[in-house]
């Protein structure tokens, strides 16, 4: 793939204190494709993409979108260049209706005289359309977002992201929580989402869901980047080993008596 990537992250570093919990991360995403960012718990992943999403300063190295130099002082400024991400929160109120959730915060208005209210007829149009873009099919625009499967409520946060002009989108551990069929729903929603040349940046720590959707799949451990491979570069085997810290699992293995 030849495609100049739409934000770089080159030799990202990030200090709390005394701590260092990024050491020279690097990272790229490009138009239309599945980067997955792998690693165990406390490898670092939730601070670089934080990093890549404007809620942290880099403490060093540098961050290019669109070829050039770009300095994010918060979320939004992340957002409102299409950083767009979907936290393992979701960030929605389990009470309202997906319409709400799906526009909270940027409701199309119309005008009745000098009053403004918010278009209902316009908004729940979009949301049922967006989401059968998804693949989803609303019983209702209406129905609390609550009442919806995990599988489901996740693909909501995506078409939201992905409606509002997202040119990276990030997620985080989206599979997480998740059962068998909606974690099917949720790979088939990025994929759908990747073919219209959105850069999907997929932070996960289950190779088998990276392996069905990633282009790339780049590695951290405490910090550091262990290495960056392509499909068809590196066996599900080798990224899990990749992962555990090879000489580590291969000595666990060997203590058990058999394969971990």
């Amino acid at each position: 793939m030849t495609t100049e990537p739409i934000i770089e992250m080159r030799n990202i570093e990030k200090h709390f204190g005394a701590v260092i919990a990024l050491n020279g991360v690097s990272f790229d995403i490009r138009p239309g494709e599945c980067h997955c960012l792998l690693g165990d718990n406390g490898a670092g992943k939730s601070t670089f993409i934080k990093t890549m999403a404007g809620v942290h300063k880099p403490t060093g190295g540098e961050i290019l979108f669109g070829g050039k130099a770009m300095h994010f002082d918060s979320p939004r400024d992340a957002m409102e260049a299409g950083i767009a991400t979907v936290y393992q929160d979701l960030a929605m109120i389990p009470l309202m209706s997906v319409t709400r959730n799906f526009w909270m915060g940027r409701e199309p208005i119309r005008k009745v005289g000098p009053f403004k209210f918010m278009d209902f007829k316009a908004a729940n149009d979009v949301t049922m359309s967006e989401m059968r873009k998804m693949g989803i099919n609303l019983r209702s625009p209406n129905q609390a977002v609550g009442t919806l499967s995990g599988g489901e409520r996740q693909t909501v946060a995506i078409a939201r992201a992905v409606h509002f002009g997202a040119k990276v989108l990030i997620l985080d551990e989206p599979t997480s929580a998740l059962g068998v069929r909606q974690t099917a729903n949720v790979l088939s929603t990025i994929d759908r989402v990747r073919k219209t040349g959105i850069g999907i940046v997929f932070i996960t720590h289950n190779v088998r869901h990276a392996m069905a959707v990633g282009d790339r799949f780049t590695v951290l451990n405490r910090g550091k980047t262990l290495g960056t491979a392509a499909r068809g570069e590196i066996t599900p085997e080798a990224l899990q080993d990749l992962m555990a810290g090879g000489q580590e699992m291969a000595a666990l293995e060997g203590s058990l008596g058999g394969t971990v």
